[in-house]
């Protein structure tokens, strides 16, 4: 099957699971061997269900999963490519998916329904990163039963973005700097959004209250998320656009990051979510994807987004070749 339709399949697969409590899936899309990452007797045969939300970043670290428990000896079943981060949340806590990537923004504000991120505590000496991790870590695990684990450094926040020239004749370099300039001229200032951003309390309609905006004076277009980078380069529809910190569109297509000056967005580091049954049945699966989770900083995973989405490579290739280059799997 096509692989752009195995993605549509596995989309409209999972609302006929949701309808009918079942779990199934597609088969892990490329083969793949043990590496420094061996077979482990206790996963052997065990079936285990991924999912991942339907953006490039979640399809790739989807696939990190799946690969790394199928070289562990696993039964590995594909349901990446999930639409929405509440689509996902429900698979989860019905148990048509056992493991996810998530991000802990995401649960702190979505699944949690907290209104403000974590600010960092100087009683503790623990990174804000951590702090916000941990705190969804044991609100989550006492509310819904949902284990998180294994942090990675990457922190695909939320962002707001203008091209270089548009920052050059502005001088807009902050979302301070953004407000003004909207106050002051909203023509100016046009915005392309995308549809969970412009409705999500960690999106627009709190960073709207953080800094001083009125929302009905700004100028927003609501846009898919994948058009939303190239609108902005072009500076033509949209002088501003909303966007996750680690696209590799951002370099590729130069553009410029405006600076959290009041600290409003969560910190969005990805990490292991399961439900608790589940990670006290397969203790293993943590000890090993926390070395994988650990190599995956910003900088990594901008660079394996920029391959799918600027060199137009497919997600699942560019996991498998990671995992190959980090010696972590071989290709089977």
């Amino acid at each position: 099957m096509n692989r752009s339709l195995r993605g549509l399949a596995v989309a409209l697969g999972l609302l006929l699971l949701a309808s009918c409590g079942l779990q199934s899936g597609s088969s892990v899309p490329l083969p793949v061997g043990p590496g420094s990452i061996e077979p482990v007797p206790a996963l052997d045969g065990v079936a285990i269900t991924v999912g991942s939300k339907d953006f490039t970043e979640a399809n790739i670290l989807g696939y990190l999963i799946e690969f790394a428990l199928t070289a562990a000896g696993a039964n590995v079943r594909d349901l990446t490519n999930i639409q929405g981060s509440n689509s996902l949340r429900d698979a989860q806590l019905h148990g048509q998916i056992d493991i996810a990537y998530d991000y802990t923004g995401t649960g702190w504000i979505n699944y949690l329904g907290k209104e403000k991120p974590i600010v960092a505590d100087p009683a503790n000496p623990a990174s804000v990163e951590v702090q916000q991790f941990e705190a969804t870590r044991d609100a989550d695990l006492a509310e819904h039963d949902m284990v998180w684990a294994a942090m990675a450094p990457m922190n695909n926040t939320y962002a707001l973005v203008t091209s270089r020239r548009v920052a050059e004749e502005t001088g807009v370099r902050t979302l301070s700097d953004y407000a003004r300039l909207l106050a002051r001229d909203p023509a100016a200032a046009t915005t392309c959004v995308g549809t969970e951003f412009n409705v999500r309390p960690d999106g627009y309609p709190g960073l709207a209250a953080a800094y001083g905006i009125d929302p009905a004076a700004a100028r927003r277009q609501i846009v898919q998320d994948a058009l939303v980078y190239q609108a902005t380069a072009d500076a033509a529809q949209c002088r501003f656009g909303s966007v996750a910190a680690t696209d590799g569109r951002i370099p590729a297509l130069d553009l410029v990051l405006l600076d959290d000056d009041r600290g409003f967005f969560p910190k969005y580091n990805a990490a292991l979510v399961m439900r608790r049954d589940f990670a006290q049945a397969h203790p293993e699966v943590v000890e090993i994807m926390a070395p994988i989770s650990a190599r995956l900083t910003n900088e990594v995973i901008t660079e394996l987004n920029r391959r799918v989405d600027i060199d137009g490579a497919e997600p699942e290739d560019i996991a498998r070749d990671w995992l190959v280059a980090e010696g972590l799997v071989t290709a089977g």
